[in-house]
């Protein structure tokens, strides 16, 4: 890294640590504090004072620690936790590996960047000040593994909050061919019906989750069961009977659609 010029204290960027330890954290304070563009504004102990201190002092970056004490995952639920609560402090996930289901978990959970302990300190500076510009702090490899997440199958949930299923195991079939963008006639010929029954299935199941379109019924199944427009029943309108029978649309891991054909 080249020389750092010095910073007014205003300029420099605002980091909370959070290691496994108090001595980890203790340690990655003094380390970070040499770097003249990094001010470290706290590093509070327990994953309570943590939040607190975050929500009221708002800092550039949160360094956190997938491992938080003796719980090997309770960092994940941290970073949502500061995500949700600080939306503008940027989260850069320690990790001990960069093995997969650690790098994606980590995304997953809202971080801007991983990075791993085996890299040195003098990296994991330029790791905060490019996370801090806005930037995804990740390894080819470590994208790689986002890149396969991406692409694997989004599991469909219907059901009340009590656990009652909303479709029968039929018309989950039919949900699941719609986010696969399989026109009426092709869900019929997969699941060996009629293609009027495709057509009455999609109504029923647009009537159950109280939604009107086709992009709505796969929305519902990405966010978890929660309709993007409405709760209750709906009537369907003409375009909403145009849409069940002729417009499939596609779904990938990052909930975006897009419709294939009117």
């Amino acid at each position: 890294m080249a020389q750092l010029t010095s910073l007014p204290q205003q300029d420099r960027i605002r980091v909370l640590a959070a290691d496994n330890t108090s001595m980890n954290t203790q340690l990655l304070v003094e380390a970070l504090t040499r770097d003249e563009q990094i001010d470290m504004a706290g590093s509070p102990a327990k994953a309570a004072d943590i939040l607190t201190w975050t929500k009221k002092e708002r800092p550039d970056v949160a360094l956190v620690s997938s491992r938080q004490g003796d719980d090997i995952a309770s960092g994940f639920a941290l970073c949502r936790e500061i995500c949700a609560s600080s939306p503008n402090t940027r989260v850069v996930m320690l990790l001990d590996s960069s093995e997969r289901t650690g790098v994606v978990d980590a995304f997953r959970s809202g971080a801007r960047g991983v990075f791993c302990r085996t890299e040195s300190l003098k990296l994991l500076a330029k790791c905060i000040v490019c996370v801090h510009q806005g930037q995804v702090w990740a390894s080819s490899e470590e994208l790689h593994y986002l890149l396969e997440a991406v692409t694997e199958p989004v599991p469909l949930r219907f059901a009340t909050v009590g656990g009652k299923a909303l479709l029968s195991a039929r018309e989950v079939d039919v949900v699941r061919c719609v986010a696969e963008g399989l026109s009426n006639r092709e869900i019929a010929q997969r699941l060996t019906l009629r293609e009027h029954t495709v057509k009455n299935y999609l109504f029923r199941i647009f009537d159950k989750l109280g939604v009107s379109s086709r992009v709505e019924v796969v929305l519902y199944a990405l966010s978890g069961g929660n309709s993007p427009h409405r709760t209750g029943p709906t009537s369907h309108t003409g375009a909403g009977k145009k849409d069940a029978a002729h417009a499939p649309v596609m779904a990938s891991n990052s909930a975006s659609l897009r419709m294939l054909r009117p």
